[in-house]
């Protein structure tokens, strides 16, 4: 499936695999560069999750995000240690065999010295049957893509390397296009007009971010839509009314 879809939206959830995540002890760095990522391909990031090293947890989720949405991408735990269980429950919850896959086990001898390619190391070979390899040009241990879901490593330059090479493979829709509107206000000063606004512009998504400076409140309001016409009809209206409203 590649291109661009023909409805026009492609969407994807985001699967993030880990305790270290949930203790706090590694921050997350994926879930706004996969955001990113996915908005400049257009393909609308729709849910993320988090979950731990359980493989009930893991295999719920992915079954459960897999029906919902035209992508799913899972970062973490596909490593060479005991409680990297990612890869045998994705086997698991497409219930297909988990073994040393060929192709995977060639790229990691040619990788590794002589005598290096240890057990533990082999555990990174393990591919559920029917998966595609996603290439790792970092350090050589490949993801793979079974289905509509996409296993990546958790590592931030290793989970980008991934994304590169997926890219080319994914369907794309039309893109979300986005405008900002700084407004010299607190957002519930202008919150009725957005609203009526968003009401007249049914074919955008409006949202206020308020922020705080030495006291003093402001809004950015941000403006998307496919429709460059439509976009730029709802800046118009918006900009209008922080102007109305600040002068």
């Amino acid at each position: 499936m590649t291109g661009q879809n023909a409805d026009n939206v492609v969407t994807a959830a985001f699967l993030v695999i880990g305790d270290e995540i949930l203790s706090g002890r590694t921050k997350d760095k994926n879930i706004g560069f996969l955001a990113d990522y996915l908005t400049s391909l257009g393909i609308d990031l729709k849910e993320v999750r988090i979950v731990p090293d359980e493989k009930p947890e893991i295999v719920g989720a992915v079954n459960s995000l897999r029906q919902k949405y035209d992508y799913v991408f899972t970062s973490g735990g596909i490593g060479p240690t005991h409680d990297d269980i990612t890869a045998e429950s994705i086997a698991d919850a497409f219930e297909v065999p988990l073994n040393l896959d060929p192709r995977a086990v060639a790229i990691l001898e040619k990788h590794y010295l002589p005598g290096q390619f240890t057990p533990a190391r082999q555990r990174m070979a393990r591919i559920p049957e029917g998966a595609d390899l996603i290439e790792n040009k970092v350090s050589k241990a490949p993801g793979f893509r079974i289905g509509n879901v996409h296993v990546m490593a958790g590592v931030p330059s290793i989970m980008q390397a991934m994304m590169d090479a997926l890219a080319p493979s994914l369907a794309t829709g039309t893109k979300m296009l986005s405008e900002t509107v700084a407004a010299d206000m607190p957002e519930s000063r202008i919150a009725e007009r957005l609203a009526a606004i968003q009401d007249a512009h049914p074919q955008t998504l409006i949202g206020s971010y308020p922020r705080a400076s030495d006291g003093k409140f402001t809004t950015q309001i941000v403006i998307r839509s496919r429709n460059e016409a439509v976009l730029q009809a709802a800046v118009g209206d918006v900009a209008a009314a922080v102007a109305e409203l600040t002068g």
